[in-house]
C-alpha cells in the first residue's frame, strides 16, 4: 500500500469514528454532514451510507434515508442491514408511525458494571409493531411493576411488553423492596426486543442481594452492553456477534445471534 492509500485509509477510519461517535450523542445532523463527506470521498462507503440512513431515520426524515439504504443495495443488494431498515420505514409510512426525535438516549458507558449490577433481558408479550417500530437501539424505557411481574415501557408511556419471568419476577420484588434501576433498548423488531437494565440504587434492607445473580460464570466481557449497542448505531444488526459474547451480570452465558431479516417489522404480524 502506497502513503497515499494508507493515508486515504486513516482519514476514513477517523471520519468513521466521528461519524458513530456523533449518532452515540445523538448529533444526527452532524453526523448527517460528516457521513456525506465520507460518501463523497468514497462513494462505494456502504457503511456510511447505512449510518447516513439511520441518521435521516432518526430526524424523520424518511425520503432521504430510503435514498441512501436504496444507494447501499445499489452497491451490495444483498446488504441485510439495508434490507432490514428498508422493511421498518415502509411499515412507518404506512401506517404514518413518526420517530420521536426528542426520545433519551442513554450513554452506553453507564451501563459497564460489574457482575451481578446489569443483565440484557428478552422481553415478551410485545406490544404492537407500530409502536415497537419507533424504538432503537440506545432509547431509554422506564420499569413498571405490574403484580409480581416487571414491564417496560417508552418514556412516552407506552408498553412495549414484560421482561422474561426469571428476572422479571425477582427484579419486582427488589423494586418493592426499594432498589432503583436504570433500562435502555437493545434492539427491537416486530418480534424480539432486548433492554439492558441496571441497579443504580440498592436499598439497605436488601445489602447483599444480586439483581442479576451468577452461577459461577467467569467475568463477563465488560463492554458488551457498549459492544452491542454501538454496533446498532454503527447499522450493524443488533445482534450479530461472535458466539463468546456473554451476558453482563446473567444467571448463565448467553450468545447473542443473528435475527433474520425476515423477523423485522412485518405488518401483517401480530403482537
Amino acid at each position: 500500500m502506497t502513503y497515499q492509500e494508507e493515508e486515504q485509509s486513516r482519514l476514513r477510519r477517523q471520519a468513521s469514528k466521528e461519524a458513530i461517535t456523533l449518532a452515540l450523542q445523538g448529533q444526527w445532523k452532524e453526523a448527517i454532514a460528516v457521513n456525506k463527506g465520507l460518501i463523497e470521498s468514497f462513494p462505494s462507503d456502504v457503511e456510511a451510507l447505512n449510518r447516513l440512513g439511520r441518521a435521516h431515520m432518526e430526524l424523520g426524515e424518511y425520503r432521504d434515508a430510503e435514498a441512501a439504504y436504496r444507494k447501499t443495495l445499489g452497491i451490495d443488494q444483498y446488504n441485510a442491514i439495508a434490507q432490514k431498515n428498508l422493511q421498518r420505514l415502509s411499515y412507518l409510512k404506512k401506517t404514518k408511525t413518526t420517530v420521536d426525535t426528542n426520545t433519551h438516549k442513554l450513554e452506553p458507558q453507564q451501563f459497564i458494571e460489574e457482575i451481578g449490577k446489569a443483565g440484557v433481558v428478552q422481553l415478551n408479550n410485545l406490544a404492537k409493531p407500530a409502536i415497537l417500530a419507533r424504538m432503537v437501539a440506545g432509547d431509554v424505557v422506564n420499569l413498571k411493576v405490574k403484580e409480581n411481574n416487571l414491564t417496560i415501557e417508552s418514556t412516552r408511556g407506552e408498553y412495549l411488553g414484560q421482561v422474561e419471568s426469571r428476572h422479571g419476577q425477582r427484579l419486582a420484588r427488589l423494586v418493592r423492596g426499594g432498589n432503583r434501576y436504570s433500562a435502555a433498548i437493545v434492539s427491537a423488531t416486530d418480534k424480539a426486543v432486548t433492554a439492558i437494565i441496571r441497579e443504580t440504587y440498592q436499598d439497605p434492607n436488601q445489602s447483599g442481594q444480586l439483581s442479576f445473580p451468577t452461577r459461577g460464570i467467569e467475568a463477563a466481557r465488560p463492554d458488551i452492553t457498549d459492544r452491542v449497542i454501538r454496533r446498532e448505531l454503527e447499522q450493524e444488526d443488533a445482534l450479530t456477534g461472535d458466539p463468546g459474547y456473554t451476558v453482563v451480570g446473567g444467571e448463565e452465558p448467553e450468545a447473542l445471534t443473528e435475527t433474520p431479516v425476515e423477523d423485522d417489522f412485518d405488518e401483517d404480524s401480530e403482537s
